[in-house]
């Protein structure tokens, strides 16, 4: 990766590096895409999330770093090929929210699947001791103390069951901040879009305003 904060970049060169950046999330993703599917089926294993979370943290790598860049791109200096690198901008911008928008929509089914799993386990280690499904469900008969009820329902959970349920909400909660660190850089695109239309704005009107003193001397 070429990119250096602070230091002036080729506007081709940061182009390229964001465009096969967008290309390497959307590949990725696909493939996020295929495993969640097999989420809570029998070719669910540990080398498959294994697998999963490698490449759910390089694409949120890749995001990160393609953010960077465009934030290098949208700062280089003003030139009178602005409105060109605009659309070039735009369209950049454009592909990148629509791979981030995937990526975020395959995190959101992958931490459902996630809940789904820790809910049937807790309901599953609840049944094999005997309760109702009322009692599954966390019922509490006017008859029975709330607090004893509750202490009843961890203790039917195994340890083979509970650590699986304390596996699965640790990957619950990463996926939730990586769903927050997407939000961030949704932010940052719409505040490039806005300062890039700023920016054509105040270049024009300068323009237009030395045109106007040299056709008047």
């Amino acid at each position: 990766m070429s990119y250096q904060s602070g230091i002036p970049q080729d506007p081709n060169q940061l182009a390229q590096t964001i465009g096969s950046n967008i290309l390497k999330i959307s590949q990725q993703t696909s493939e996020i895409q295929r495993i969640v599917n097999l989420l809570g089926t029998p070719q669910d294993t540990s080398e498959l999330r294994q697998q999963l979370k490698q490449k759910q943290q390089h694409v949120g790598q890749l995001a990160k770093e393609t953010d960077r860049c465009m934030k290098e791109f949208g700062s280089l200096p003003v030139t009178t090929e602005l409105r060109q690198r605009k659309i070039q901008k735009e369209r950049l911008v454009n592909d990148f929210s629509n791979a981030l928008a995937i990526f975020q929509k395959t995190q959101r089914q992958a931490a459902q699947k996630e809940r789904e799993f820790v809910d049937r386990v807790r309901a599953n280690s609840r049944l094999s001791v005997g309760y109702t499904d009322e009692e599954a469900r966390g019922y509490t008969s006017p008859f029975e103390s709330g607090q004893s009820q509750a202490q009843t329902q961890e203790d039917a959970i195994t340890e083979d069951d509970l650590q699986l349920i304390l596996e699965r909400e640790s990957s619950i909660r990463q996926l939730e901040s990586d769903i927050m660190d997407i939000n961030e850089i949704f932010k940052d695109l719409g505040m490039l879009v806005h300062d890039q239309g700023e920016m054509i704005g105040k270049y024009s009107l300068s323009f237009s305003f030395s045109l106007h003193i040299f056709l008047w001397t």
